[in-house]
């Protein structure tokens, strides 16, 4: 199955394929090297796609794709951070949220015109399901990306 979640105002456009080999943590490490459908997209859409790989805890990955090719990219592992103290020993949540902006979900969050944290809520926005050996899916896709296509 593939999954279709829109965000109609900022025109972002998320797809995951769902699968076992697609849950959870070891899920996410599976995107990390698994980006044939992105490939596809760029090349086929003429576009240039991001995909991301985010792991709370160990690191957060953000690859692009254009024509087909990787033009683009980074990897943040979290154990490799420093974080800055202040001169009272504090690090307070504004600080932490400028720095998470600099990272590679932070900076793809300014390249799509969204928050960092509504980029990692993409998924649980309204989400249609397409079967991918269904013949009637492509007009299905088709139909629910006319709209942000204009």
């Amino acid at each position: 199955m593939l999954a279709v979640s829109i965000h109609e105002r900022r025109k972002i456009v998320r797809l995951a394929l769902e699968s076992p080999l697609t849950e959870g943590r070891d899920g996410a490490r599976w995107y990390a090297g698994h980006q044939a459908l992105a490939r596809a997209l760029s090349r086929s859409a003429g576009v240039t796609v991001h995909s991301y790989v985010y792991l709370p805890q160990e690191y957060e990955e953000v690859q692009a794709f254009g024509r087909g090719q990787h033009v683009g990219g980074e990897r943040l592992m979290y154990n490799e951070v420093e974080l800055p103290e202040s001169s009272d020993g504090d690090f307070d949540d504004q600080a932490f949220a400028r720095m998470q902006s600099r990272w590679p979900l932070g900076h793809l969050a300014w390249v799509f015109g969204v928050e960092r944290d509504q980029l990692l809520r993409l998924r649980l926005l309204p989400t249609t399901r397409v079967a991918l050996d269904d013949a009637t899916s492509d007009t299905l896709l088709e139909g629910l990306l006319r709209g942000i296509a204009a």
